[in-house]
């Protein structure tokens, strides 16, 4: 790989331009079943046609072509033709198992392409973003109405799956990684997981970019989140940049991209499509019509990154690239230092907000009649608990399934799959309070939203503290730290204050844990035992 200009120092002097769509331009090609096989796939068992992501291996040169004549339009960044290329969309050809093989061409044909025209230009540098798609599955939603505590697909299989991905893209030499056309934020957060752990067992650093899509005027993901929920739930990632892709033209996407703009601690990007699909799902904005929508972003600052989806060509993509050239670059905004949760709406707990209401009646410990309905299996009884206490003016959700007659961690994903397909529900942040790692873990998995962990301490020991800290982080969530220590509960003023502070400093010194996702429990218990220290 060629020596290069770092993206961040381009990004900060100007407009960078992502290519437009390769679909759009495959079809073009008009292949039929034998021209997706190409010779290699002559003879296999299955239809292939429109699997655009094999023709890697089928028919690189038609690949090739394609992200020339996207460099060659003035795109700074091309994407590998990958977007499909994983495990669950591949069953639907039954190639799963030539996933690694399929991410390793594709980044290897486009970095061959960026670095010829690198070379050409060295001012102008040309970037490889491996593209990894959304896959067909959604892992914060059932498929089946009749069962909405069922998952076609969970946390743990999307993240391997991811894995499997982007160390292929990686390690064959992509300079970022593109999540894109986010339509759960379930799915996303499993991948920048896998993508956490890929990169720290390659020992390398590769910058991440999110793209997210808004399905409808409700200006909500399909999985019901809202543009700053989503934006909460995956800020915990020091992204390169996060934005809007699919779905919307440009200018339908506009409102959504200035609120974006006006909250992203990170660069922004937005490549729509070429306008709304037709009756036919094709997209009909000529360069001519999408680019004033385009400038418009240019001119208002919103964006640094832009590009375009769906129906896009060169010609579009050459059309932008002579705006872009002109433009001022957004400038990130200074990050807020307030505490901001999620559900499908967000919650931000500023110092204006005076009092916060956790409603704590989905909690066996702290409930009989909650815990009697999940002892009973009633979960649309227990369900209507957790209803009661958001029409209440509950803010946060506590949920707590600790009970020895129970299988805690069991129940603490089912209940959580149920709350999820409840709108009125879901829509507040939830705290996951378990004594039990494996339950809170478990129920981390479970939560599309950025949640809060029902806690840690420093009880087992400094080690099981930090590795504890850096998963909750690494999952996304805030957390409450309790007062207690490797001798015990804190009983005295002094006591609490020796192990907040120190639990504090191995938190933000150590693990990198944000401030004000940090919450102090100090223990203050005003029940009268008969104990006099208490």
């Amino acid at each position: 790989m060629m020596t290069k200009k770092d993206i961040q120092e381009e990004l900060r002097n100007r407009v960078l331009v992502l290519d437009g769509a390769a679909g759009t331009m495959i079809q073009q090609y008009k292949l039929d079943e034998a021209g997706y096989r190409g010779s290699r796939f002559a003879d296999f068992p299955y239809d292939v046609k429109g699997n655009n992501d094999l023709l890697c291996l089928s028919r690189p040169e038609i690949i090739t072509e394609i992200h020339k004549a996207y460099l060659e339009a003035g795109a700074d960044i091309i994407e590998t033709n990958t977007f499909n290329a994983n495990r669950i969309s591949m069953a639907d050809y039954h190639m799963e198992d030539l996933v690694a093989e399929m991410n390793t061409a594709a980044a290897k044909l486009a970095r061959d392409a960026a670095d010829e025209f690198t070379r050409q230009n060295p001012e102008k540098p040309r970037y490889v973003a491996g593209a990894l798609g959304p896959t067909n599955k959604t892992a914060s939603l059932s498929p089946d109405v009749n069962q909405p505590g069922y998952r076609a697909v969970d946390f743990d299989y999307l993240r391997d799956v991811y894995k499997e991905q982007a160390r292929a893209l990686i390690n064959a030499g992509v300079d970022l990684l593109l999540l894109e056309t986010v339509f759960d934020t379930l799915n996303a957060k499993a991948a920048l997981f896998g993508i956490e752990e890929v990169l720290q067992e390659e020992s390398k650093h590769i910058p991440v970019m999110v793209s997210g899509t808004i399905t409808d005027a409700s200006g909500r993901t399909l999985s019901g989140q809202t543009l700053e929920g989503f934006l909460n739930s995956v800020s915990h990632i020091n992204l390169l940049s996060v934005g809007l892709n699919c779905s919307l033209g440009a200018a339908e996407m506009r409102p959504y991209l200035k609120e974006l703009s006006d909250k992203a601690p990170f660069y922004v990007s937005a490549y729509p499509n070429a306008g709304l699909p037709n009756q036919f799902g094709e997209y009909d904005e000529s360069p001519e019509e999408m680019t004033p929508q385009i400038r418009d972003f240019l001119d208002n600052e919103f964006v640094n990154i832009v590009g375009g989806c769906c129906g896009t060509t060169p010609e579009h993509i050459r059309s932008f690239a002579r705006y872009a050239e002109k433009a001022n670059a957004r400038k990130k905004p200074q990050k807020a230092t307030e505490t901001r949760l999620s559900g499908l709406e967000p919650l931000t707990i500023s110092p204006g907000v005076n009092f916060v209401n956790v409603g704590e009646r989905t909690n066996v410990t702290g409930s009989k009649k909650f815990s009697r309905l999940i002892q009973e299996k009633k979960y649309e009884e227990a369900l209507s608990v957790a209803l009661e206490q958001v029409e209440g003016g509950a803010q946060i959700i506590d949920v707590n399934l600790d009970e020895a007659m129970l299988d805690s961690k069991a129940e603490m994903v089912h209940f959580l799959n149920l709350m999820a397909s409840e709108p009125d529900i879901s829509r507040l942040p939830l705290m996951i309070d378990s004594s039990k790692w494996e339950v809170i873990e478990a129920g981390l998995k479970c939560v599309q939203g950025k949640a809060i962990v029902n806690s840690i301490s420093l009880k087992e020991g400094e080690e099981a503290f930090r590795e504890r800290a850096r998963l909750i982080r690494r999952y996304g969530a805030a957390t409450v730290v309790m007062a207690f220590d490797e001798k015990g509960q804190a009983d005295t003023y002094q006591r609490r204050i020796e192990i907040c502070g120190r639990a504090y400093d191995i938190l933000t010194k150590e693990v990198n844990f944000p401030p004000e996702d940090i919450i102090f429990d100090p223990n203050i218990l005003t029940i009268g035992t008969g104990i006099e220290e208490h």
